[in-house]
């Protein structure tokens, strides 16, 4: 007996796409919830403002996490880091005359010849400095003498009439102090001689990276990129164009800018009477290295110097040719000389420059400005390629 299949007609959905009583047994929808408190949280939209900035605070925290990494294993080989400074300092200078000695002799000698005379050049200035602080001291210790009592009694007078058992009693606490610190003074003045030898040997691999970074740095740079990805080798080859270009015009800049100051300096003191005038022009040439900060703290050395052997009209002569200088330098020689080069705000470099000594004391105030200046430079350089790309 053959059995009948029947079929039945599948049921009509209506337009919402449910069965009509719902769709599981038991429960009913209300109308105007949507689930679960857990799916109504998460379908909160979170501020575009909020999201934004989430998104920058990572990405500031691992810069940062990098940068701190990269200024820790500085620190742990700072003598390195700064013997390759040094380097790069020395080849940036002395690749242009070895280029044109290299003219005329071979590339080797002609490397040797800048060095040497360089080297020469800054020891002879040494000497003169030597020459000159030797020549003068009995006459400076005099009129030191003669300074500090001319500045006890102006002391003494109107307007401040400071006592004398005070100002005594002061010399005296000084005195004191270094008998009693004797040991604790020669244990320093011991350990200096330590920081002498790490500072010959920082000179040393300056001077024996600074061969090879003169003679033959373009090839190490093209052999350095070669050995990078084909996806970033131009990319590197572009930063560091535009890292050397900038470095080299810092280099000179600040160079012929610390020399001219020094020059006006000397020129200014001598003329004033005061003693050590070279030695404080070359107290200023050194100064100058860093920006903003250098040239009034070797002019204020300048203006004590003057102020306990000249006395208060020489002093007030050279603190306003501290004005002078810095007016100079802010307004004529640094957009004269380094605008081309370095392009940055003078908050920008004040910053630098005391992040810089905070970080790493003289070192880092030194080369705090060269390297955020680099730095920038390399950043445009790489929006520059990547806008005509």
């Amino acid at each position: 007996m053959t059995r009948r299949l029947v079929t039945r007609p599948a049921r009509r959905l209506p337009p919402g796409g449910r069965p009509l009583g719902g769709g599981r047994p038991g429960r009913s929808r209300t109308p105007g919830r949507t689930g679960s408190p857990a799916v109504a949280r998460a379908a909160v939209p979170v501020a575009p403002a909020l999201r934004t900035a989430a998104g920058y605070a990572w990405r500031l925290l691992v810069v940062g996490a990098a940068a701190y990494a990269v200024f820790a294993v500085l620190g742990r080989f700072h003598e390195i880091a700064l013997a390759l400074f040094l380097g790069l300092v020395a080849a940036a200078m002395l690749r242009p005359p070895a280029g044109l000695l290299a003219r005329v002799m071979p590339r080797g000698l002609a490397v040797a010849c800048s060095l040497i005379g360089s080297l020469v050049l800054v020891l002879g200035a040494l000497a003169l400095v030597g020459e000159a602080v030797a020549g003068e001291w009995p006459t400076l210790v005099r009129e030191f003498k003669v300074g500090l009592d001319r500045i006890q009694s102006w002391l003494q007078g109107a307007p401040l009439r400071l006592d004398a058992h005070a100002l005594s009693d002061v010399q005296s606490k000084i005195g004191d102090y270094l008998s009693s610190h004797r040991s604790t003074l020669l244990s320093t003045a011991l350990s200096g001689a330590g920081r002498v030898v790490a500072v010959f040997t920082v000179v040393a691999l300056a001077l024996f990276c600074s061969v090879f970074f003169i003679h033959s740095g373009d090839r190490h740079w093209s052999w350095f990129c070669g050995q990078l990805p084909v996806g970033v080798r131009d990319r590197v080859a572009v930063a560091g164009r535009a890292a050397w270009r900038t470095f080299t015009g810092y280099t000179h800049g600040i160079v012929l800018v610390a020399a001219t100051n020094a020059v006006l300096v000397g020129i200014a003191l001598y003329l004033l009477g005061v003693p050590l005038a070279v030695p404080l022009a070359l107290l200023e040439f050194v100064a100058a290295f860093v920006p903003l900060i250098g040239s009034p703290v070797a002019l204020g050395v300048a203006a004590v110097v003057a102020l306990a052997t000249k006395g208060p009209l020489v002093a007030a002569l050279v603190v306003a040719l501290i004005v002078v200088i810095g007016q100079i330098e802010g307004h004529l020689l640094h957009p004269l000389v380094m605008s081309w080069a370095v392009r940055l705000h003078p908050l920008v470099v004040a910053l630098s420059v005391v992040a810089g000594a905070i970080a790493a004391g003289i070192v880092g105030a030194v080369v705090a400005v060269p390297l955020v200046s680099v730095a920038w430079s390399v950043h445009r350089s790489l929006r520059k390629a990547r806008a005509e790309g």
